[in-house]
């Protein structure tokens, strides 16, 4: 167990984990996504998802089979905000483990993150459970439930 869980951490050695170690003799499924810093007018678009827990979000989520990550940012976008976007330019990427209760799965998620301005807010949220919250930058660096969606919301705002 050790060696497998060596050869998993040293095969993801060159992008960044956030969050959770890695727990011995948990297997995980990859779910690679992608998620979008939004901004419009100075303020965020960013989603409030109430399921087991209230979690302050970047918009995004999976990368279905055959799905470029852009274009899956396109859907998942929509879905959970009903916003379309544009000016979509990659930032970086992460990684990190974590159960996903929805699901009910250990994950590693593989999270690529982008910056898009909103364009045409054509519905209100398709997802169950999500809603639309617009807010300031700083604010929204204290508030976001994720420590590596906060890094590059940092890296995206500055020093």
């Amino acid at each position: 167990m050790l060696a497998q869980r060596w050869a998993l951490e040293r095969s993801n050695a060159a992008m960044r984990r956030f969050g959770d170690p890695i727990l011995t003799g948990q297997k995980y499924v990859r779910r690679p996504g992608a998620y979008a810093i939004i901004s419009g007018g100075g303020d965020l678009l960013l989603t409030l998802q109430d399921g087991d827990e209230l979690e302050l979000q970047l918009p995004g989520g999976g990368i279905d089979p055959g799905e470029t990550p852009v274009r899956a940012l396109h859907r998942e976008v929509f879905e959970e905000t009903g916003y379309h976007i544009a000016n979509v330019c990659r930032l970086g990427t992460y990684q990190r483990y974590t159960f996903m209760p929805e699901y009910d799965l250990w994950a590693h998620k593989i999270c690529h993150i982008y910056t898009c301005t909103p364009t045409l807010k054509k519905s209100e949220p398709l997802e169950p459970e999500h809603s639309v919250v617009w807010m300031d930058p700083t604010s929204a660096l204290n508030m976001l439930s994720n420590r590596g969606d906060r890094h590059f919301l940092r890296q995206w705002v500055g020093p």
